[in-house]
């Protein structure tokens, strides 16, 4: 792999582990306050599927031995529409933002800045990054096994989600 292959992988990884500290901040600040958190048994599964994603993705990118790959300015360009998207996501929800279900009840739903159009939005941006990162890498198969089996984990999580908040609103 090239530099700017192992820079792209440095950088998403510990923007991800920058991210994880943020989660866990905002998850005492809620817990705090009396938020509840639900469907912690799933919880575990993103975390091993975001895991194996990074090792996949490594270990398929040296296995093709992707030395001349230059940079796909393009897929590079959603990649950073993304990471801004993914901001946008974080900021609008300040310390409500976590990597886990946590709602703390009495609280209105938040449904401004991307929630305002789209009741999930950094799951979309999840999807598209599970595709495109893998894609600059020139790890295919990474790049459509993974957004396949996140797709599948939505399928559980959203509906817990769904029902956590309401109820939470009620």
């Amino acid at each position: 792999m090239t530099t700017w292959m192992w820079l792209l992988i440095i950088v998403v990884i510990a923007q991800r582990l920058i991210e994880l500290n943020i989660a866990k901040r905002n998850e005492r600040w809620m817990k705090d306050r009396g938020g509840i958190e639900k469907g912690e048994k799933h919880y575990k599964w993103f975390i091993w599927l975001h895991s194996i994603f990074f090792l996949s993705m490594i270990f398929e990118a040296l296995l093709n031995n992707n030395n001349s790959t230059g940079i796909n300015y393009f897929l590079i360009t959603i990649f950073l529409l993304t990471q801004l998207g993914r901001i946008w996501c974080i900021h609008t929800l300040g310390k409500f933002w976590n990597t886990k279900i946590i709602v703390l009840p009495g609280v209105s739903l938040i449904k401004k800045g991307p929630y305002k159009y789209v009741k999930h939005p950094n799951y979309i941006i999840v999807a598209i990054e599970l595709f495109i990162i893998p894609f600059l890498l020139g790890a295919y198969l990474t790049a459509f096994v993974f957004p396949l089996l996140h797709i599948i984990l939505l399928k559980v999580r959203i509906p817990r989600e769904e029902k956590a908040l309401t109820k939470a609103t009620l």
